[in-house]
Parts: structure tokens; C-alpha cells; sequence
């Protein structure tokens, strides 16, 4: 397969998305992704690409305009909450966000040009932020964005996206919970012991879209026999859908030794998921498979499993 074939992101730019040192989600975070990439020399076998930003018009897809004002005012002054307190205003925040934003549509749109066959984002995937909030960690829901972008801008509707960060995807769930395209599979550790504390099995889609969205529970300390149990019928759910477009959020918190979580994955989680679905792309969607790097507070298991998935994409 070409060296041309996997898209990967990285840049000073969009390593400015972080609350700060010290904070589970720090600047850092990029760095310990790459430093992965460079052990292993995964650096020399994708096609590098820069961030870029988004624009109003962009960011609007999917959320309100009065939410990105606030955005805006709360960037200037660099202090206060956009949400309960787990998501700080920091200076520059709304052009840091932005760029998380920005970067992932030019990921989708090298897929959609045929530029490359997959991609991956290290620092996107925060599908807590709803349309007019943000909520843990995520100021804007550069998930939602895409598939609103997908829609109205590439007109592919069928779009799946499969979410195995630790975390429920609740930002992605509720915004499309009604809709019937929107193929949504979505393993997390149990709500009833992690935030957000939602996505339970019953929550299935409502309306036309019962039945088009599967969550998978996941017990505390379940690790990958575990997973990978689980995963088969998520990858059946997704594969008779048949997609245009699949979107992987692989946070890495959901690996053994995460701070703030309590599952215990390794890398060969994320790198079956992302192979998986890869299988699965090439022969519904044309190839096309966009990975989202979401959570992950462990700087050594975000490099690991992230890298796998690069790899699993390289495959």
C-alpha cells in the first residue's frame, strides 16, 4: 500500500488545545503521541499534515451561534468555566478549539478528495461539547461538526461513528439521537460508575432512529478478552449499515492505568477496532475512515495506543 495512503496531523497549533500543565488534558499530549510515532518510525510511512482553522461558518454547523459568542468572550478574558468545572477558560482557548475543529475537516476533506484513505487526528474527537455547551474537556464537538460537514456540505448521509474512548460519547448521542443515518456504536465503562454517567444499553435511538444507535456498557477493570467479546457485535451493527463514512473515536483512556478511569485495554484494543473498521471501509466507504484521538490522561498509553491505530490504518 503507498506511504500515501493514512493522513496524520500534527502541529504546534494543535497541540495549544489543553488546559494547562498539570491538567489531565495538558498541552503535552501531543508530544507523547509523536515521540510513539517516532520510536517506531510510523513518522516516515504517512503523509505528515498541518492544522488549520476553522471558521465561524464551519463551527456553526453544528453549534449555536449564541454558544461560539460565548466562546469568543470567555477566549478574551481567560477566566471562568464554560461548563460546571471541569472546562476552563484559558486565553486563546476559542482559536486553540477551533483549530481541533478546523484540522479535522481537512482530514475529512482529504478523504473525500481522495488524497489519502484514512486519517487520523491526535488531539480531536471531544464528543462531550453539546450544541450550546461545553462539558469535560470539550469546548467544541469537532465530531459533530464533521458529520453535520459530511451532510450538508459532501452530501453523505449514512455516516457511522464508533466511539471506544472510556467515556460515553454523550455530546455525538444526544445531538443525533432522532437520526436514523447516524449509525452509533459506542463502548464505555458503565455510567453508573464514570462520568458522563449516560449511555446505557436502553438508550437506542428514538423515533425513526430506534434502533440505529448501540451502547455497550462496559464493567469496571474489564480488559481486552473482555473487549474484544464485545466488539463483535458492534463491528455486525456497523457493518450492516452498510456506511458512506466512518468516524473511529479511540480515546486512550480507556487503557489499564488511566488516572481518571477504571477499564484495562491495551493498544490491541484500539488496534483490532481500528483494523476492523478499516475492513469495513474499504468496502462500503471507499477507504474512507477518519480517527479521532479523543481522552487519554496516561502520556504512555496514549502514545501506545494511538500508534497502534496509525498502524493498524498502515496495514
Amino acid at each position: 500500500m503507498s506511504v500515501k495512503s493514512v493522513a496524520v496531523f500534527v502541529g504546534e497549533a494543535l497541540a495549544a488545545y489543553g488546559f494547562g500543565e498539570g491538567h489531565p488534558f495538558g498541552p503535552d499530549r501531543l508530544d507523547a503521541f509523536w515521540r510513539r510515532m517516532l520510536e517506531r518510525g510510523l513518522d516516515r510511512r504517512v503523509r505528515i499534515c498541518e492544522p488549520r482553522m476553522a471558521s465561524d461558518e464551519e463551527i456553526l454547523r453544528f453549534h449555536t451561534a449564541a454558544y461560539v459568542q460565548r466562546v469568543k468572550a470567555l477566549s478574551r478574558s481567560g477566566e471562568g468555566y464554560l461548563d460546571g468545572g471541569d472546562t476552563p477558560a484559558f486565553p486563546g482557548m476559542y482559536e486553540a478549539a477551533a483549530i481541533v475543529v478546523g484540522t479535522v475537516l481537512a482530514a475529512l476533506q482529504a478523504l473525500i478528495e481522495g488524497n489519502s484513505r484514512q486519517a487520523f487526528v491526535p488531539i480531536a474527537g471531544l464528543h462531550h461539547a453539546r450544541r450550546d455547551a461545553a462539558a469535560g474537556f470539550c469546548v467544541f464537538n469537532d465530531c459533530g461538526v464533521a458529520i453535520e460537514t459530511l451532510r450538508s456540505v459532501h452530501g453523505i448521509r449514512r455516516v457511522a461513528y464508533v466511539d471506544i474512548d472510556a467515556h460515553h460519547g454523550d455530546g455525538v448521542f444526544y445531538a443525533f439521537e432522532d437520526d436514523p443515518d447516524l449509525i452509533f456504536v459506542d463502548l464505555h465503562e458503565d455510567g453508573r460508575y464514570l462520568y458522563p454517567g449516560t449511555g446505557a444499553v436502553e438508550e437506542s435511538g428514538r423515533g425513526a432512529a430506534a434502533g440505529t444507535k448501540l451502547n455497550i456498557p462496559m464493567p469496571p477493570e474489564a480488559g481486552d478478552a473482555e473487549f474484544l467479546r464485545a466488539w463483535e457485535a458492534a463491528e455486525r451493527f456497523v457493518e450492516r449499515a452498510e456506511p458512506e463514512f466512518i468516524l473511529l473515536q479511540c480515546g486512550a483512556d480507556s487503557l489499564a492505568g488511566d488516572p481518571i478511569t477504571h477499564l484495562r485495554y491495551s493498544e490491541a484494543a484500539h488496534r483490532h477496532a481500528a483494523a476492523r473498521l478499516k475492513v469495513i471501509a474499504e468496502r462500503c466507504c471507499a477507504g474512507r475512515l477518519l480517527a479521532l484521538g479523543g481522552g487519554g490522561y496516561n502520556r504512555a498509553n496514549l502514545g501506545r495506543a494511538w500508534s497502534a491505530v496509525v498502524e493498524a490504518l498502515l496495514s
